[in-house]
């Protein structure tokens, strides 16, 4: 993100303001997304913002669709690049792991999943979600019933948890722990492929 330097001028993009926007929303939660704080920590004032957004809702709304449009993506990539349905779930598994500001922000919007903005994304992100993961499973051999309650399992896993981090009401985890927690998740879930 820009910031500026005191007295110079800092053009700020759309792009700037939707990234700070995710990033209060990842820290603080969606109830916190305000123009005049979020200018603050920007180092700039609230007239640059409505140069680019008429209103917070439509700063929202294109923060939201950046966003998904990213996880979908990373999504596409991760499930679409190893052919081998095994490696591919547990390597998709590994790294959703690790996209550490994707799933704060989806953390802090689970908390606000009734808001009418976020609720048709959040429900999007998880058709999506459970779909790849679900034709992964199929290919392993599950049929199309266990392999859809597989991919929701897991889903459901992987939201319990973080909402459990963002609660504070699971231990903290070293990065050894928490990297042998996903493997123990991964060999749990992902059944071993035919021969």
């Amino acid at each position: 993100m820009n910031t500026t330097v005191r007295n110079k001028k800092v053009k700020l993009t759309a792009r700037d303001w939707e990234q700070a926007a995710l990033a209060m929303i990842a820290d603080k939660g969606l109830n916190a997304l305000a123009v005049e704080p979020l200018a603050r920590i920007m180092g700039i004032t609230k007239g640059s913002f409505y140069w680019h957004f008429p209103n917070r809702e439509a700063l929202l709304t294109q923060a939201l669709k950046h966003w998904e449009e990213h996880d979908a993506r990373n999504l596409t990539r991760a499930l679409s690049a190893i052919a081998d349905p095994t490696e591919r779930l547990r390597s998709f598994f590994r790294a959703s792991s690790r996209e550490v500001f994707t799933a704060e922000v989806f953390s802090s919007l689970i908390f606000a999943a009734d808001h009418p903005q976020v609720e048709p994304v959040l429900e999007r992100v998880a058709s999506r979600r459970i779909k790849h993961l679900s034709q992964a499973f199929e290919q392993l051999g599950l049929s199309s019933t266990a392999a859809e309650n597989r991919a929701r399992l897991s889903y459901s896993s992987y939201v319990g948890f973080l909402q459990l981090q963002r609660q504070r009401q699971t231990p903290s985890l070293s990065s050894d722990a928490y990297d042998a927690y996903v493997e123990h998740v991964i060999d749990t879930l992902i059944p071993e492929a035919p021969a």
